[in-house]
């Protein structure tokens, strides 16, 4: 028994909404293998993954969890679950391969396949547009640090929504901005692998313009009712003591974490603070009049994607340098990560839901006209079929139980909080680390790609089917 198991249970239920959305969450090229069948052409990733030392084990998205061909038996697992919604992405290049001019009839075929056998089981498909996946020609000519990808990203949008419009009614522009910026042009753990303070930054500001200029094409092609959306990893960030300087850390990350993107959309500015933060790593001159008030074109719901809280201090002056490339911007020259205690998945990631309780209840405050998603949430551990051929993970039932508690404490406060996306229904190809990590509630044997439901996958059906929790 794992110290998140061992809180005692009181028989008590606690209820969610009754419309609540239950669902669960994946990204094509984690999944959809397929890479280079039916007009497909490489993305950023097929590159990144097949240079030597980039991923685990030299792990690459080839096949990955073969979705493109398992469809029917992946929505079958799905529909035993009983989850009302699901979250995929589109891959830009299998929808357009060369990042411009018409769309791929095979490629929009299988997402129409895809969304019909979903509209059939009773689920809501939930459509990504951009999951990291750019075209490579669209990388070949300056990618995300370049303007014109943002309107590239536009024209996708609209192809999407014309060929799917009739079958989608949820639409997220982007997932994790943050991600693809800083981890992608600024530390490069992340394709396209490069690295460089002002990269990020101008990455950042493309995508935000990216995100306005979509959300307009989805507007002017989808019927009305049509839920248009944004996911954002929000950094739970807290300061390792109340010092002036620790919290000053905390505005420095929050800054270049959070409201980079936050402020664009839902203020149509920047934040003035990160703008002095950085005026030493760019002059924002890529920043033309009227970027920001397309950044916040309105939105209908706001995705947040949370796994574990961080905690900072200030950097001491005279103190070791950060070593190697950064994913802050210049931040990490004022401030240092300091660890967070308790239990670890198998990232190494901290786990503390409190985290996703204190997110919440600040957008509660800062965006209160703004309705919730939980677009990912779920955890890591070494998983394995036992003899018998069960896969148990108490560890991650206990997990996503405190998680879906905090959830559950923030729409009693007054959060409108309207879905819950689990992280992830299947094992699947983890970036960075291909093969080596599993988040799925469903196991795969990738040699044989045999799908087993994890235990947390039959604690997760009761959990859809009683509405909530039981305590």
């Amino acid at each position: 028994m794992t110290a998140l198991d061992a809180r005692p249970r009181t028989g008590t239920t606690l209820r969610f909404p009754e419309a609540f959305r239950w669902g669960t969450a994946t990204a094509a090229y984690q999944i959809e293998g397929a890479a280079g069948e039916d007009g497909r052409t490489p993305s950023i990733w097929d590159t990144f993954s097949r240079t030597p030392g980039k991923v685990r084990n030299g792990d690459t998205g080839d096949t990955a969890a073969d979705h493109y061909h398992r469809v029917d038996e992946d929505i079958a697992l799905m529909r035993s679950l009983g989850v009302t919604d699901y979250r995929f992405s589109l891959a830009w290049p299998r929808v357009q391969p060369s990042g411009r001019g018409p769309a791929a009839r095979k490629g929009l075929d299988f997402y129409r396949r895809l969304t019909d056998r979903l509209r059939e089981a009773g689920i809501r498909p939930v459509a990504t547009l951009y999951h990291w996946d750019l075209p490579q020609e669209l990388e070949d000519a300056g990618g995300w640090p370049e303007r014109e990808t943002a309107y590239r990203f536009a024209d996708y949008a609209a192809l999407a929504a014309e060929a799917l419009g009739d079958r989608v009614a949820t639409w997220t522009t982007l997932n994790e901005p943050w991600c693809s910026a800083f981890l992608g042009y600024g530390s490069g753990v992340h394709a396209p692998g490069r690295t460089g303070d002002a990269g990020s930054l101008r990455a950042a500001h493309h995508l935000n313009l990216a995100h306005g200029l979509g959300v307009q094409a989805l507007r002017a092609v989808l019927p009305a009712g049509a839920e248009v959306s944004l996911t954002l990893n929000l950094h739970a960030v807290r300061p390792r003591t109340d010092t002036p300087q620790d919290r000053d850390a905390v505005r420095r990350i929050d800054a270049v974490g959070n409201r980079i993107f936050l402020d664009p959309v839902f203020r149509g500015s920047l934040p003035e603070d990160l703008v002095r933060d950085t005026a030493d790593i760019t002059d924002w001159s890529f920043v033309k009049d009227g970027d920001c008030a397309a950044a916040a074109e309105p939105i209908d719901s706001l995705g947040i994607n949370y796994y574990s809280p961080a905690a900072v201090a200030a950097r001491t002056p005279g103190g070791a340098d950060a070593a190697g490339p950064s994913p802050w911007a210049g931040a990490e020259r004022h401030v240092r990560f300091v660890p967070v205690t308790g239990p670890r998945t198998a990232m190494d990631w901290p786990v503390d839901a409190g985290g996703l309780h204190e997110l919440l209840l600040r957008l509660r405050d800062e965006l209160p006209h703004v309705p919730l998603l939980i677009t990912e949430n779920g955890a890591a551990y070494e998983d394995y079929a036992d003899p018998s051929g069960e896969v148990k993970d108490p560890e991650r039932v206990a997990y996503l139980h405190a998680h879906l508690e905090a959830v559950h404490r923030a729409i009693g406060a007054g959060a409108d909080v309207r879905g819950y996306f689990l992280w992830s229904l299947l094992d699947n190809f983890e970036w960075a680390y291909g093969y080596s990590k599993r988040f799925g509630i469903v196991h795969v044997d990738f040699p044989t790609q045999r799908r087993t439901p994890k235990s947390s996958a039959r604690w997760y059906a009761d959990v859809i089917a009683r509405g909530g929790l039981t305590t």
